[in-house]
């Protein structure tokens, strides 16, 4: 009985081995050296505002509510972060990546400036209120003009009239 098992144990490890080669063996043509790279550096920038709690979202992709710490790929060039806040006008400060390659005694490093990243937020203009005309009472039309065949003394308004002729007297 123990030589049973103990030839079992082996077949099993060797079918295990066989497995485990052909797994590694069978990816062999897809293999790349990408596998050696280390992770890409990640950069912590710290985002604040006055006032507190503006949604502030990097150009890379990740943000936070401020004030907070976020998580960034190594950029190759400068970023920008974006600040919104309701009732605050949205505003936008440029960040630089500092890259320092390092030496045999040093790793390399990446930094930003500025960290933490600040903003000031203005409040916003509120809309101003439209003018409104103030309210005058129409005035009443005047009476209809005579017809133009009206005889002559019609043009003359009656003398009971709410509108005298101005020209009365000039005629």
């Amino acid at each position: 009985m123990w030589r049973f098992v103990a030839v079992k144990w082996m077949v099993m490890r060797r079918v295990i081995a066989i497995a485990l080669a052909g797994a590694s063996l069978g990816g062999c043509s897809s293999m790349s050296w990408d596998m050696f790279k280390s992770a890409p550096p990640t950069v912590q920038v710290r985002l604040e505002s006055n006032p507190p709690g503006a949604d502030a979202r990097t150009s890379l992709g990740p943000g936070c509510k401020t004030p907070c710490s976020v998580s960034v790929p190594a950029p190759e060039a400068p970023f920008a972060v974006d600040y919104a806040l309701n009732k605050y006008q949205p505003t936008s400060v440029p960040v630089n990546v500092i890259k320092n390659p390092g030496d045999f005694t040093t790793p390399a490093s990446v930094t930003t400036d500025p960290n933490p990243v600040f903003a000031e937020l203005q409040p916003a203009v509120p809309p101003k209120p439209a003018k409104k005309k103030p309210h005058r009472p129409k005035r009443p039309k005047p009476a209809a003009a005579a017809p133009a065949a009206a005889p002559a003394d019609a043009a003359a308004p009656a003398a009971g009239s709410a509108f005298p002729d101005p020209n009365a007297g000039k005629r």
